[in-house]
């Protein structure tokens, strides 16, 4: 009788659920397509938390949300510290140096056929390096402080960016560049009035995929080696200590890290990227 008592329940949820969606859907106003997928992760935590209760799912193999929001109420300093530690100090300075350095590269590849024939492979054999065989070197290398962090993080979207610049790079066509020399524009003003602009939605698109793989790197590096503060750490320790709530408390800070990061770069290539046509209506 303990799965017959949340069937009703979490079927209604599930049809009203269904039908409110099916009508935010249909609005082009911006309000409805923000509305539609917050509809969407109300009606998931919803029928979580009814299965999760009404089924008597143990917690230590799923945590209802609601142990899950008291879990980030009750450990909010820690949460604090530890995103201080994982995302300030680690993901943030290798995040920018990764990407900026990738972009820079990118560049001196675009000058160079030497340069392009020498580290394109390489970057594709690097990129295709485990970060669990990568973390470890870097902890050797740089300590057990964030500095070993950073660097997994450079390592992980350096390559990322190096290739969607290089194509950037070279996704304008003759006619443009030809337009430019009857300008007589050289090379380096046609880098920047065409070819960097043109390259603008490969950059973001670049800078979007690192903003989750610098996350994603930096905690699991974190589980190589770190002093008694970060988000890898803390998800290493509550497992072996068997407190599950607090690990899901750590794993949605790092989603709403991410996706709110991602989302500010998709804001900011709206604005600077206007021009493309994927933002015409």
């Amino acid at each position: 009788m303990s799965g017959v008592y949340p069937s009703v329940p979490l079927f209604f949820i599930v049809i009203v659920g269904v039908l409110t969606l099916a009508m935010l859907s249909r609005g082009e106003a911006p309000v409805w397509r923000v509305a539609t997928p917050l509809a969407l992760g109300v009606l998931v935590l919803a029928i979580w938390q009814l299965v999760c209760v009404g089924y008597g799912v143990p917690a230590v193999l799923l945590p209802p949300p609601g142990a899950i929001a008291t879990a980030i109420g009750r450990h909010l300093p820690t949460l604090g510290a530890d995103f201080q530690q994982t995302v300030l100090r680690a993901v943030l300075p290798g995040w920018a140096i990764g990407c900026v350095a990738g972009l820079l590269t990118a560049i001196a590849i675009d000058c160079s056929p030497f340069l392009r024939r020498g580290i394109l492979p390489l970057g594709s054999l690097v990129s295709a390096m485990p970060i669990v065989g990568i973390a470890p070197i870097m902890v050797m290398w740089f300590g057990f402080d964030w500095q070993s962090k950073a660097a997994v993080v450079v390592a992980m979207t350096f390559f990322p960016m190096l290739v969607n610049a290089t194509a950037g790079l070279e996704s304008t066509g003759a006619m443009e560049r030809d337009l430019m020399r009857s300008y007589a524009a050289g090379y380096w003003l046609t880098l920047l009035k065409l070819r960097l602009p043109a390259a603008l939605p490969f950059i973001f698109n670049a800078l979007k995929l690192n903003s989750t793989l610098a996350l994603i790197g930096a905690i699991v590096a974190e589980f190589f080696g770190t002093p008694i503060v970060g988000m890898g750490f803390r998800i290493s320790t509550e497992v072996a200590r068997m407190n599950l709530d607090v690990v899901w408390a750590e794993i949605t800070l790092a989603a709403v890290v991410g996706s709110a990061s991602f989302a500010a770069l998709a804001l900011v290539e709206r604005t600077v990227t206007f021009w493309h046509p994927s933002f015409r209506k």
